[in-house]
């Protein structure tokens, strides 16, 4: 079985999937998410993983994975080593088949170049992909599969947090869609602003990087992703497809490629 790892700023990712498995969206056999912890060293690594892994532990005949803090992905690196698996870590000089028509792609995510790669390998039309994280990235993929920029803003939570910690009145709340768009306590009305104001916030940059596109671009999919993807699910009027398993999907594709 293949194991991908994505080491996110707020979340690790796993997913398995089964060797024989075809296509460039198969069903995730098994995930798991846990906590980052940027302090952890490559034994708590794979001690974490081992013990989320249970019973698969032992079925896995490869590993691909991406990091997207620097500390993890030096541990990263020498957990894989020691393990001896057939492994890919994403990073500079990995084949990934998608050109990166920015100014500087070496700043660009491995998470988003694992989006813009499965995103195109299952649509085949232009996307835009929006990865619901610990920031709100929208990355723009064109129908050949480029990666040609995107946006970057606060996520979610953070926007929260910061609310709670500059406003004394105020505190984080449970995020879920409240009863109507207008709050009728406080903790409404702040649920109300999170979901309603960044669904309208992502809505209308979709709409903008659209027409940017223009008609040239042809069909344009806009894909949800990433851990909170689910609560824009109903709220976000420009999202049509939700595929959490995206950044996962493209790194099982990547390692198809490379081993």
């Amino acid at each position: 079985m293949l194991l991908c790892v994505d080491v996110g700023n707020t979340q690790i990712a796993l997913g398995v999937y089964d060797d024989h498995a075809d296509g460039p969206r198969p069903p995730v056999v098994r995930d798991w998410r846990m906590r980052t912890d940027p302090r952890m060293t490559s034994d708590e690594l794979d001690v974490a993983f081992t013990a989320l892994l249970g019973p698969y532990a032992p079925r896995i005949t490869g590993i691909a994975a991406l990091s997207t803090v620097p500390s993890l992905l030096r541990e990263l690196r020498m957990m894989l080593a020691r393990r001896g698996d057939p492994h890919v870590i994403v990073g500079p000089g990995v084949r990934t088949g998608v050109p990166l028509l920015v100014d500087n792609p070496r700043e660009v995510g491995a998470d988003r170049v694992m989006n813009t790669l499965a995103a195109h390998a299952i649509h085949n039309t232009a996307c835009v992909v929006v990865d619901f994280g610990t920031s709100t990235n929208i990355d723009v993929v064109s129908a050949k599969g480029e990666f040609l920029g995107g946006v970057i803003a606060p996520g979610i939570e953070i926007s929260m947090e910061a609310l709670a910690t500059r406003a004394a009145a105020l505190r984080t709340v449970e995020l879920v869609q409240p009863r109507s768009v207008i709050g009728k306590n406080t903790v409404e009305a702040l649920q109300s602003g999170v979901l309603y104001g960044f669904a309208g916030q992502v809505d209308g940059l979709v709409r903008r990087i659209v027409a940017e596109l223009g008609r040239r671009a042809g069909p344009v999919t806009v894909i949800g992703t990433g851990g909170l993807a689910p609560l824009m699910q109903g709220i976000s009027e420009t999202i049509t497809e939700y595929v959490p398993d995206l950044t996962l999907a493209g790194l099982r594709l990547t390692y198809l490629r490379n081993c």
